[in-house]
């Protein structure tokens, strides 16, 4: 973590960052009483993504950022699985939003996955 100046410096925080204004702008469109239900849900596992790298960066131990990376992952399948299931609702009205948010969080996957290996090779 020597070279990175500040977590804001991190790929990964940053495409964090890009998912949760994608969410965002996605669930504008659903429905009014869904706003404390699955949007509310879906919003606050996106925000969790960043926040947890940028938690983690903070702990300034390689072992607790590693620890955060984890968490960061698991709410990045949970805002994919909120998605599926607002798809199945019927809540999702832009199809090329919901491809290209898709896309990023399998991006970010892929990148929170090679990190926290290159991370955890230093042990």
């Amino acid at each position: 973590m020597g070279e990175i100046k500040s977590y804001k410096d991190l790929l990964i925080w940053q495409k964090g960052i890009k998912n949760v204004v994608l969410i965002y702008q996605l669930v504008k469109s659903f429905p009014k009483e869904e706003l404390y239900a699955l949007s509310s849900q879906l919003k606050r596992a996106a925000v969790s993504v960043p926040s947890n790298i940028a938690e983690g960066y903070g702990r300034n131990s390689e072992k607790s950022f590693s620890h955060f990376l984890n968490i960061a992952r698991g709410s990045l399948y949970e805002v994919e699985t909120q998605l599926t299931i607002a798809k199945e609702l019927g809540f999702i009205l832009d199809e090329n939003l919901y491809q290209v948010i898709l896309t990023q969080i399998d991006e970010e996957a892929k990148m929170i996955n090679a990190f926290s290996k290159k991370l955890n090779s230093n042990d």
